[in-house]
């Protein structure tokens, strides 16, 4: 009659067992999936502007899974869920944030990371996610802590500090911002006192750190020599600094004449994508 093992024989070979995988507890879970925050922000900028349905590049799983929980929670038809970051899912995400108490930038329909959260409980988890950071000032101006690391690198690459003239969260500061800076974000700076080469060096650079970024001239509209930023990905954004996100990604200029994009061109990426460069 062969030999009983004992009690510690026992534990041994389960746990070989186990770290081969072939041994699994009765109440382990299955990894929930990912929702890629970077992504679904993008497409949520993106996509509203676009004609048709077209997907952001990488994002069509993300915001798949998105709109799924929006579907589930009923408040998203399940004939929209398609990838797209739309009006209507903006719409939809919108109110997901309202019912969370968030009002004002806080349900604007860019995701947010804790409502991003709370409607992926039990469905997925967040990977990559983003923050506007703390309300703080620069140059007197009001801003958000991830819109100045930008400037100060930006600025850096340039080799020149602009003044600035208009910062964000300013509602109503000037009626022809047409809204942009309403909420995060958002920038102007002084180019008069720049050089030509100074004016399309800080351009460059704010575009290559994560800014949709112009020179604005008398010419365009009803103000003086200023250069013009908006934060991609900047989840405070207002719905016209969305649109002119959307817009500087599809080429064009930002401005309600909707030409072509007349900045320098260099590769258009996020804040977190510079730094992980």
């Amino acid at each position: 009659m062969a030999a009983h093992p004992n009690r510690r024989t026992v534990l041994i070979a389960a746990a070989a067992l186990g770290a081969a995988g072939v041994l699994r507890p009765a109440t382990a879970r299955a990894a929930l999936p990912t929702v890629n925050m970077e992504l679904v922000v993008l497409a949520a900028q993106l996509d509203p502007v676009k004609t048709g349905t077209v997907i952001t590049t990488g994002a069509g799983p993300s915001v798949t899974k998105v709109e799924q929980a929006l579907v589930a929670r009923g408040l998203l038809d399940a004939s929209y869920v398609d990838g797209h970051f739309g009006t209507v899912t903006r719409t939809a995400y919108g109110q997901w944030q309202e019912s969370l108490g968030y009002s004002g930038l806080g349900a604007n329909g860019l995701p947010g990371k804790a409502s991003l959260t709370a409607l992926g409980e039990s469905r997925f988890t967040v990977l990559r996610p983003i923050s506007p950071g703390t309300r703080t000032t620069y140059q007197g101006y009001p801003f958000n802590t991830r819109t100045v690391a930008m400037l100060r690198e930006a600025f850096r690459l340039a080799g020149v500090t602009p003044a600035v003239e208009q910062g964000s969260y300013s509602p109503g500061a000037d009626p022809t911002s047409a809204g942009t800076h309403d909420g995060g974000g958002a920038v102007d700076l002084d180019a008069e006192a720049l050089t030509a080469g100074q004016r399309t060096a800080v351009v460059t650079a704010l575009r290559r750190v994560g800014f949709a970024a112009w020179l604005r001239t008398p010419s365009q509209g009803d103000w003086p020599l200023h250069i013009h930023g908006i934060a991609v990905n900047d989840t405070d954004l207002a719905r016209a600094a969305q649109t002119q996100v959307g817009r500087y990604y599809q080429g064009r200029n930002g401005l309600a004449n909707n030409l072509p994009d007349d900045g320098p061109q260099v590769p258009k990426v996020t804040w977190e994508e510079y730094l992980r460069a």
